[in-house]
Formats: structure tokens, C-alpha cells, sequence
């Protein structure tokens, strides 16, 4: 019942596995590690096996990439396993059958895993031609993948738990990765802190972290269980019943007050008086009725979740050590990335899977209308949410700690915070014209995102650890120009205590060229991006249909 003849799971597997775009992963993740280990495998004509730096180097970045993009991966495969079924409506057939909760989501689970299973055995012979080179043995390999094992199936179950709570897959993609991203963090600085203790290293890999993974895997695999034991009360399809008040009532810990300030920035109530002349009807259905229609239970965990990491994050990189600004900056970048597809990737494929589209056409509601009510709704609220974690900075400011000296760098850090509030937003909602589907806009928009902010960063890094001094790291550093992130490190924070000489402060004007490049780049991105959306709206989407 629970592995030969488990029917969820031969289900699963034999849906997904046979997927023409599962042969494409599995080629181009290949593809992509075996690139990378061939660009960084050293060029010396002899090599020096007593001195094997760059076979560690190599190793270590190797691995470091398998697990980044393994954790990014997790929640694509096993985010929707359960809110797909509720997608279906066939979740309400699925509890009424006779299979215990522990079967199905242990079906669930590992037909959600085996994609990412079969792409790490897939990686383990170009682990193994690095293994000559030296500096390397065979048990850090072990270790390594029993680390990184026990990791994804840890984020598994986070994403199989946020999966049962929600009912699209979109709010379970975003607190997924809200929970599992922090947990990666942490597990990389702490295996990059070990690199000089190697039995230390060993221990970790092959005790602790697996310890510690079942047992965090345990608690949320008993939550899941309960959740399919017990389910929410849900109607016609296996769609949740959401009672507002009931959810006031009963929430636990924040609580949205939609009619107060300031609540009623992101989340305001729903109209109980006739539409206003003049205001634009489909950014009011947005706002009031459509983006919460599920309850405010994603919402409350996102701003939970995000305040409660920005708290550590934010009195180290802001008033401890001011220096390590740009790093705050990059955590309330990296939370707008993740939260604001979620409110704009849905905005035309929702009309598509509600079968409204058709209709909304037929209105009197003009393309433009369409197109700034969809857009201004979700860049609202991401926006706002955004802004909480963006108060801080000013406060800072205003605060002795020696901001008073670079308040441009601080104007800085708000202008590449709009702009990428902007890009996110507009990235989403050109997807969600061009897909049918809001997992597929939404899966569209990460991935385009993190090839536009954080793939020039890797490159970037990966260019100067091996290629460090050449016409090609040049290039490379060019195409930062793209990212946010290099542009918050690009601005100068200049303190009392920081004397530079001439050649740091040529190195920061050639950083600051980077920051005008990015601004430059970005405007005119958003610029093709809004122009491509108002023609596919006044060509009334008739391309994508």
C-alpha cells in the first residue's frame, strides 16, 4: 500500500517521469554542471598534484551549485503536489478513497523526489572525473551527497506541508520558498565554515545534518498527515470554504485589520457601496476581492516569516556593522523576487482558467484599463509588503550611525528598490499574458528573474575565482549590469574610520559606473516589456490563445 502498490505514486511517476520536459531537465542540468566543470578544470599543461587548490576550489563550487539549485528546484516539483489535486478538483475524491494520509503523502513525497533523485545520480560521474585531480577523497564525496540527500528531503516535506494549507499553488510555491531558502543558507555557511576541519566535515555530513534533517522532516511529515486526517472544512471540487471572520477569530498571532491603516495598503476591504465615476473596475476587483479571495493565511505567514528573519539580519547589517548595508539590501531584494510573482503572475491566467477572459473582452473596459488595473494591483501590494522591510533603511538614516555621510548611497539603495519592484511586476504579467496557466507564469517568471538578478552573479563569481585578470572576467563583469544585487554592492559607503587611498577610490567610481549601467538597463527592459504588453492587449491576447 505504501511503495509497490501505492497507487498515488505509480500515478505520479508515470505521469511526470514520461514528460518530454523531464528529458529536457535532465539534459540541461547534466549539461550545465558538466559546462561548468569544464570551464574551471585548470590549464597548466603539468599538473601539481601536491598542491591541489584548484581541484578544492572546483569541488566545493560544484557542489555549492548542485545544492543552490537543487533547493531552488524542490518546491517546483513538490509545492503543487497536493494543491494540484485541489487545482483538479479531484482532492475531495482523493480523501474519500481508502488510502491512509500516510500513503498519500508518502506518495506524494517521493514522486516529487525522484526527478531531483535521478538528477543528482546523474551528476555523480562528474563528480567522480574530478576526484584525479586530488585535494578531494571519496568520503567528502559521501558525505557531501548525504548532506545534500537529507536537505532536499527536508525541503520536501516543508513543501508538501505549505502545500496542504493552501489551495493555489502559487501560495504554497511562495512560502515554500520563504522557509527553505534561509534553511540552504544556513546549511552552505556552515559546510563553507568547516572547509579547513575535515573530520569535522565528515561528522556533519554524514551524522548531524541527516539527524537533524529526519528530525525537522518528522514534525513536518506528522503535520501534513494531520492535516489530510482532519481537512479544512471544502466544498463542490475540494476547494476550501474561507469564513473572513472565522479566520479573524481564529488566527494566530498577526492579524489583518483590512479596514484600518495600515492593512488597508495591501489588503483593503472588500466594497459594500457602488463603484465610484471614474475608477477603473478591474484594479478595484483586484485589489478588494480577487487577490484575497483564498483569505489572508499567506499573507500572514509571508509577513511573519519575513519579519522574523529581517529582525537578525537587520540590526547586524544596519546598525552593528553599517558596512554590511548592501547585504540588508539584498535580503529585502531577494523577498521582493519571491513575493512579487505571486500577485501579478495570476492576473490574466486566472481570467483564462475562470473561462472570464472572453467576457472581460467583450466589455466596454478598454486595453489600457485592463493593463494598469492588473499591473498597479499586484504592484501594490508586493510594494507595500516590500516597503515594511525597506522602513528600516530610512530610519537608519535619520539615526547617528554614520548614514549622514551617504545619503546618496541610501537614495541609491531606494531608487534599485522601485526599479526592482517595477521588473518583478512586469516580468510576471508578460508571462501571465503569454501562459495559459498561473503555475506555468509563475514558474516562467522566477526562472526568468533569476537568470536576469542572479545568474550574472554566479558567472560573475565564477569568472574571478578561475579566470581572474582576463578580457573575459571583463566581459562577465559587464553583464552585472543586469542585476540589482551587483548594483546595491556597486554603491560606496564611505565611514570616518575608512581612510582610502587613490586606487580604492578609482575601483569604487568604476563600481559606481556599474550602478548607472544597471539603471540604464533596467528602464529600458521595462520599457520593451510594457510596450510588448499594451500590443499583446490591444491584440486582445488573440496570439496566446
Amino acid at each position: 500500500m505504501y511503495l509497490t502498490q501505492n497507487p498515488v505514486l505509480q500515478y505520479e511517476l508515470l505521469s511526470n517521469l514520461r514528460l518530454f520536459r523531464a528529458f529536457v531537465l535532465l539534459f540541461a542540468y547534466v549539461a550545465l554542471l558538466g559546462g561548468v566543470v569544464y570551464l574551471a578544470w585548470p590549464q597548466s599543461a603539468v599538473l601539481d598534484f601536491a598542491q591541489p587548490e584548484e581541484a578544492k576550489r572546483l569541488v566545493n563550487l560544484f557542489f555549492f551549485g548542485q545544492y543552490i539549485i537543487a533547493s531552488l528546484m524542490t518546491p517546483s516539483f513538490a509545492a503543487g503536489a497536493i494543491t494540484g489535486e485541489k487545482e483538479r478538483q479531484s482532492y475531495e475524491m482523493l480523501l474519500a478513497s481508502p488510502l491512509k494520509p500516510s500513503a498519500i503523502v508518502l506518495g506524494k513525497l517521493l514522486a516529487s523526489l525522484c526527478h531531483l533523485a535521478i538528477l543528482m545520480l546523474c551528476s555523480l560521474p562528474i563528480v567522480m572525473l574530478c576526484l584525479p585531480l586530488g585535494g578531494v577523497s571519496p568520503y567528502e564525496v559521501f558525505s557531501a551527497y548525504m548532506a545534500m540527500i537529507s536537505s532536499v528531503v527536508l525541503s520536501g516535506t516543508i513543501c508538501l506541508w505549505a502545500s496542504s494549507f493552501f489551495s493555489r499553488t502559487s501560495a504554497s510555491l511562495l512560502v515554500s520558498y520563504l522557509m527553505i531558502l534561509p534553511l540552504a543558507l544556513v546549511g552552505v555557511l556552515i559546510w563553507n565554515s568547516l572547509g579547513t576541519l575535515g573530520s569535522a566535515r565528515l561528522m556533519f555530513g554524514i551524522v548531524f545534518a541527516p539527524a537533524i534533517c529526519l528530525l525537522l522532516s518528522s514534525v513536518f511529515w506528522f503535520a501534513t498527515q494531520r492535516r489530510l486526517m482532519y481537512p479544512a472544512d471544502f466544498g463542490s471540487g475540494g476547494k476550501d470554504v474561507v469564513d473572513l471572520d472565522n479566520e479573524a477569530r481564529e488566527s494566530v498571532g498577526l492579524y489583518i485589520k483590512r479596514d484600518e491603516f495600515p492593512d488597508r495598503l495591501f489588503a483593503p476591504p472588500k466594497r459594500t457601496t457602488l463603484l465610484e465615476d471614474g475608477m477603473n473596475p478591474i484594479y478595484d476587483k483586484e485589489m478588494r476581492s480577487e487577490i484575497f479571495s483564498q483569505g489572508t493565511l499567506m499573507l500572514r505567514l509571508v509577513i511573519q516569516i519575513s519579519m522574523f528573519l529581517a529582525l537578525p539580519i537587520m540590526a547586524v547589517c544596519l546598525y552593528i556593522f553599517p558596512r554590511y548595508a548592501p547585504w540588508y539590501i539584498c535580503y529585502v531584494l531577494l523577498f521582493n523576487v519571491l513575493v512579487g510573482p505571486v500577485f501579478s503572475a495570476g492576473s490574466v491566467c486566472n481570467e483564462r482558467e475562470r473561462e472570464t477572459l472572453d467576457l472581460l473582452l467583450v466589455t466596454l473596459i478598454t486595453p489600457w484599463q485592463m493593463l494598469w488595473g492588473k499591473l498597479l494591483s499586484g504592484l501594490r501590494v508586493s510594494s507595500v509588503l516590500t516597503c515594511f522591510l525597506m522602513w528600516p533603511v530610512l530610519l537608519a538614516c535619520l539615526m547617528p550611525v554614520g548614514y549622514w555621510e551617504n545619503l546618496g548611497t541610501m537614495a541609491g539603495y531606494f531608487l534599485i528598490f522601485a526599479l526592482s519592484c517595477i521588473t518583478t511586476a512586469l516580468t510576471a504579467l508578460f508571462c501571465s499574458t503569454v501562459f495559459s496557466k498561473t503555475s506555468q507564469s509563475l514558474m516562467a517568471s522566477y526562472i526568468v528573474l533569476i537568470t536576469l538578478f542572479i545568474a550574472p552573479l554566479a558567472a560573475r563569481y565564477f569568472s574571478d575565482t578561475f579566470f581572474a585578470g582576463t578580457e573575459g572576467a571583463q566581459v562577465v563583469r559587464l553583464t552585472s549590469a543586469a542585476s540589482p544585487f551587483a548594483a546595491a554592492f556597486a554603491l560606496p559607503l564611505e565611514f570616518e574610520q575608512d581612510m582610502l587611498d587613490a586606487q580604492e577610490v578609482a575601483a569604487v567610481w568604476a563600481d559606481l559606473d556599474l550602478f548607472y549601467a544597471y539603471v540604464g538597463a533596467t528602464v529600458l527592459y521595462n520599457l520593451a516589456l510594457l510596450v510588448l504588453i499594451v500590443w499583446m492587449f490591444q491584440a486582445r491576447w488573440r496570439i496566446a490563445d
